[in-house]
Order: C-alpha cells, then structure tokens, then sequence
C-alpha cells in the first residue's frame, strides 16, 4: 500500500471510487465535477490517496476554507484493511497542521461511516443538510485521540 498526495490526474479513479460506495450515496452525481474535485484539491484544501499495486484504492480531501473534511471513500472491497484510518489519520494530521480550526464533517446516519468517525473520536453536534449527521473534532481532542 502507497499513501500520496492526491493530484488532479488522480481526478477519473476519484471518481469511480466516489460513485462505487454502497452508503452516503450521492443524491446527484452531476453535482460533484471533475473541475470542483481540482477546486478541492488544488485551492480550497489537499487529497491523500491510497494505492494498491498501481490502482487508487480510497481517497480523501479536506476543505480548509469550510474546515470540513469535503470526502473519504473506498473502493468497498478494500474496506475494512485499515486504509480509511490511515487516511483519515493523514488528512487530520496535516489539517491541524495549517489551522486549529474545528473540523466537521456529515454523513448518513445508520451507516458503517457514523460507526467509523464515532471510534476516531469524532462528536455528534446535529444535523447537516436534510438528513446527515453533523460531527465535529476539536484540535485538543484529535491531539489526545491520535496518542491512543
């Protein structure tokens, strides 16, 4: 496994894995451009891919002018092989590096992804949009949840 900075050549494997998933489905997959995927990558934040002999396996990317994490997907057969950790620990580490800024993030609930931030330390303060969980995390509290 190879973990690096996501690049806007990496934008058509992006893609496939962000329209692969079987949870946090996207209600519009026209919504989500390849040229909104470079704004992230390129202007508004970073990406860290992961990659299996050649292939992107998961990606993420986080917004630093929103302080949100904007994705983090997987292939789903690649799930549950610690790769969505190690991106996350990535992504967090290098945010927190550029900012103490809360982070937040939504998703949907009932899904394998609100058991996922729950166990990295993440807490529950609402509803984003319509329907999706809202979770933040401190800068005190991912230094602490990092070190265990």
């Amino acid at each position: 496994m190879l973990f690096r900075k996501a690049t806007t050549s990496d934008i058509p494997q992006l893609q496939i894995i962000r329209h692969s998933v079987k949870e946090n489905i996207l209600s519009d997959p026209t919504l989500v451009t390849d040229e909104l995927c470079a704004l992230y990558l390129t202007e508004r934040g970073k990406g860290w891919v992961c990659e299996v002999e050649g292939q992107v396996v998961g990606f993420a990317i986080v917004d630093l002018q929103d302080y949100n994490v904007w994705a983090l997907f997987l292939l789903p057969e690649f799930e549950g092989q610690g790769i969505g950790k190690q991106l996350h620990r990535i992504m967090l580490d290098w945010y927190f590096q550029q900012t103490t800024e809360t982070i937040w993030l939504g998703t949907d609930p009932g899904t394998r992804a609100e058991q996922f931030y729950r166990k990295q330390g993440w807490r529950e303060t609402g509803i984003h949009g319509r329907s999706e969980i809202k979770f933040e995390m401190h800068y005190d509290k991912w230094l602490t949840h990092k070190k265990s």
